[in-house]
């Protein structure tokens, strides 16, 4: 006789490449007997079908989350608010709604007073993806040896606080438990910034004249490869981040702009020994990456391939 899974319904709203990819680890786990899914176009639902991403895939979120246990949101953050006020009166009593978007306060903000109180509203935030989207792209390993942060209120039911933790964990993923507010700020440094410097930067090249960015295309070294990378990601996933994290993008920003005036002053008059002191110490940052697990020195660490054709 074989174990229950761990919830009899989940139901996935969205269902790119977080969405798809939890599908693969719960599928991989067995964690859930049934597995639901909304999505906007015919286009993706036809493909969450084709792959097997979902039991049933619903045009509209209300309809996939009727009787489920678990509820996750994996749409950009900027839909969670609308979608909070579809959902609230067909989710079950003592059902667990989570989330997947890289913004925590915001989403308590926005999903928390819309929600009724027999529901375990407890945030969440897998760190991990890939340039790639859609359901296509998805792939069971991807929160393996990763992070996912829990956000959950002071109220939070205990029990199901420990339930989405082990859940994670089955997927995979290491957690973290995190004040909403404290994550948004240790988030704009690791992840927002980064994303920021790397949408100027390939922003740059695009204005450049035609001449120029043809020889930058063709000659570019692995540094602005990694940038191009980075500024691939989704558009619509990362305008919202940008939006809905504000407060802490700017902080974070306005410490890194001071950094840049400074490094900027030691290539003006030559201060070669605070330059290597500078790159001595970021070194050390890369070197304690790896040690944590998060990296590794080889390339692609952590990546999907490219994604499935048809």
């Amino acid at each position: 006789m074989t174990d229950a899974p761990m919830f009899e319904k989940v139901a996935l709203i969205g269902v790119g490449l977080i969405g798809s990819s939890l599908s693969h680890a719960m599928r991989r786990a067995s964690l859930a007997r049934t597995i639901t899914a909304s999505a906007r176009t015919e286009a993706t639902r036809a493909a969450v079908k084709r792959l097997g991403l979902a039991d049933e895939v619903y045009e509209h979120a209300a309809d996939a989350v009727a009787g489920a246990d678990l509820v996750i949101l994996c749409t950009p953050v900027g839909t969670f608010e609308a979608l909070a006020q579809k959902i609230a009166p067909h989710l079950k009593d003592g059902a667990i709604l989570s989330d997947a978007g890289s913004v925590k306060q915001a989403v308590v903000d926005a999903v928390a007073p819309h929600l009724p109180p027999h529901v375990h509203f407890i945030p969440g935030h897998p760190i991990a993806g890939t340039e790639f989207s859609g359901p296509e792209s998805g792939f069971a390993e991807l929160f393996d040896g990763r992070w996912t942060i829990l956000t959950p209120l002071p109220d939070a039911d205990e029990a199901a606080v420990a339930k989405l933790k082990a859940f994670w964990e089955a997927c995979g993923a290491h957690v973290e438990i995190m004040e909403p507010k404290h994550h948004d700020l240790v988030l704009a440094i690791t992840s927002h910034l980064p994303h920021l410097i790397a949408y100027n930067i390939v922003g740059t090249v695009a204005d450049l004249e035609e001449e120029k960015k043809s020889e930058v295309i063709k000659f570019s070294a692995s540094g602005f490869r990694d940038f191009t990378r980075i500024a691939a990601s989704d558009p619509t996933m990362w305008r919202d981040i940008f939006i809905n994290n504000k407060e802490a993008v700017l902080e974070i920003l306005g410490r890194f702009t001071e950094d840049l005036a400074a490094m900027q002053r030691h290539i003006r008059w030559g201060e070669g020994d605070k330059l290597f002191d500078k790159f001595t110490r970021t070194r050390a940052v890369r070197r304690s990456i790896i040690d944590a697990g998060q990296e590794s020195p080889e390339p692609n660490f952590g990546r999907t391939p490219a994604p499935k054709k048809d």
